[in-house]
């Protein structure tokens, strides 16, 4: 396990690489399964080591919107805020391929802030990546139409997934962007008769020519 870190954080101090060997534990998410819920309390805050993460924030009558990505290398930095301030998660979690993740207990992320720098500086950056993700996915909703929110929206997951061809249907997407189905529906087929998609069988999308802001 400890090479496998430290292919990931080659950053990190060979004293804090053993530790993490020493206290941290491996887990296996298959796909399509939750890994955290809205209302869970954490005892560990997860680092992802392979596979793919989608964050969502979700209402009382299960609405979902997607919010970010989680990927290799990545941390929660949901869970570490609310581990340390014992607080209950806002968000929801699920692996969207089979995914591995490295779980750190409460008291050693506490104590590594203080001990190595390196780890310091990596749960600070995880904070300001996912706030900066998070600022990008509220200024498509309060100042973008929802064809320019649907562009952003493939373009992402085709930069995310590192493929033209997505796996997603339209109700998948209308309920990511807080849409119908109708209108995503009307927004992919214009799309489509523009040359920007290609509308695939098995609910594939194959991306063509997309250019956004």
């Amino acid at each position: 396990m400890q090479e496998m870190i430290h292919q990931l954080f080659p950053g990190f101090e060979p004293d804090l690489l053993t530790e993490i060997n020493e206290h941290a534990s491996i887990k296996e998410i298959k796909a399509g399964e939750t890994l955290m819920k809205t209302g869970q309390y954490f005892r560990h805050t997860m680092l992802v080591i392979n596979g793919l993460v989608k964050v969502y924030r979700d209402d009382d009558e299960g609405n979902e919107y997607f919010m970010y990505y989680l990927q290799p290398g990545q941390a929660c930095a949901l869970s570490m805020i609310c581990a340390t301030r014992q607080q209950s998660s806002e968000l929801m979690g699920k692996a969207i391929t089979d995914t591995t993740l490295l779980t750190v207990p409460l008291e050693y992320m506490d104590k590594w802030m203080s001990k190595y720098k390196t780890w310091y500086y990596f749960v600070l950056e995880s904070y300001r990546s996912r706030f900066e993700e998070l600022l990008q996915t509220i200024d498509h909703i309060a100042f973008r139409n929802m064809d320019e929110r649907l562009l952003y929206y493939l373009k992402r997951e085709q930069r995310t997934t590192r493929s033209n061809i997505l796996t997603v249907n339209n109700t998948e997407i209308a309920q990511e962007l807080n849409s119908s189905r109708e209108v995503i529906s009307r927004l992919m087929k214009k799309l489509a008769d523009n040359g920007n998609i290609r509308l695939l069988k098995n609910q594939q999308i194959e991306i063509l020519a997309l250019a956004i802001d």
